[in-house]
């Protein structure tokens, strides 16, 4: 396990931070951190890495307790808020961060450093303007250098807090396409972002939160509801069927029809628990003399569970958190 917290706390005076906090990530996978402004994700982003010290609760990072020098030293971190000195050029402020990491002045120096340092730039799209200033660089690439910061020490855990936000389409494309590399290297990234898009493209699991507390963690399927929502094609359907038929429905199921075509043909939306219900609910048509032409699952989108997710609070079933995670 990558990174494992039990009940971690951080609360500031104005009542804000992040309560209670448990959650896994596995090795090797990209884990999204997901919720409105002031959820309190970077509160629990800096507790993990050790620049805030937890008011109560623990955590394990790569085997060390959370803020330990020896997990530290496998971490790879960019955070939100970040600024260069822009009198350096992106290779010196790389061998800088060398330096930080622990590296001796001569290391730093060596031609290995030379060559990591040319790869990071190289799969960071900076390896043209590795000797250029950062003064001349625009924020885009400044964001780029500091994901090449953040990869430098090759750490078997990276943390990128709002990697994307500074990138057009064409640099967000290419950061999503590093993270799947990252991944299949066998890499772990945990990912703090508000862009929607990227997560629910590289994103092998999720987490919610919510006014500091958890409220949802889980695979994308799970928490998007894949399955609970089918589309069944059918013909012979008539409009007064929807009442017969909505009678006899089991808890938790409904129905809502869709535009008839003139041949009688029409597409259901059953909502439903599970697929013993979409079994029955096949038998309830066929004895209605309904032709069943199609059934398929409807996948929700991460935009439309987001915005459930922050207008109210975390509902039952998979993924959901009631006092902490559900595994």
């Amino acid at each position: 396990m990558m990174l494992q917290t039990r009940g971690l706390t951080k609360t500031y005076a104005s009542g804000t931070g992040c309560m209670d906090i448990s959650l896994e990530i596995k090795e090797g996978q990209v884990f999204g951190l997901l919720g409105p402004n002031g959820a309190g994700k970077s509160t629990f982003v800096k507790m993990v890495i050790g620049l805030l010290t937890p008011d109560a609760g623990n955590g394990m990072l790569l085997g060390k307790p959370i803020g330990h020098p020896d997990s530290r030293r496998k971490l790879g971190y960019l955070p939100e808020l970040f600024r260069f000195q822009e009198w350096l050029t992106g290779e010196e402020v790389l061998r800088y961060h060398a330096g930080l990491s622990g590296l001796k002045l001569s290391e730093t120096r060596s031609s290995r450093m030379a060559s990591r340092i040319k790869e990071v730039l190289r799969v960071t799209g900076l390896n043209d303007r590795g000797a250029d200033r950062v003064r001349n660089y625009s924020k885009g690439m400044q964001q780029r250098l500091g994901i090449a910061c953040a990869l430098l020490m090759d750490p078997e855990l990276i943390i990128l807090d709002e990697p994307s936000s500074a990138l057009d389409p064409v640099g967000r494309y290419e950061v999503r396409q590093l993270l799947e590399r990252l991944r299949d290297e066998g890499k772990t990234v945990f990912l703090n972002t508000h862009l929607l898009e990227d997560v629910e493209a590289v994103c092998d699991e999720v987490a919610f939160l919510h006014l500091g507390k958890l409220r949802a963690v889980g695979s994308m399927r799970e928490l998007l509801h894949a399955g609970t929502s089918w589309d069944i094609t059918v013909g012979g359907w008539q409009p007064e069927l929807a009442e017969s038929v909505g009678r006899s429905l089991l808890p938790g199921m409904s129905l809502a029809a869709g535009i008839q075509e003139p041949d009688g043909s029409a597409v259901l939306r059953i909502t439903a628990q599970n697929r013993e219900q979409i079994g029955y609910l096949n038998r309830l048509l066929m004895e209605e003399g309904i032709t069943l032409y199609e059934v398929k699952p409807v996948q929700g989108r991460l935009e439309e569970w987001f915005l459930s997710m922050s207008s109210a609070a975390a509902p039952s079933g998979a993924g959901s958190v009631e006092g902490g995670l559900r595994a």
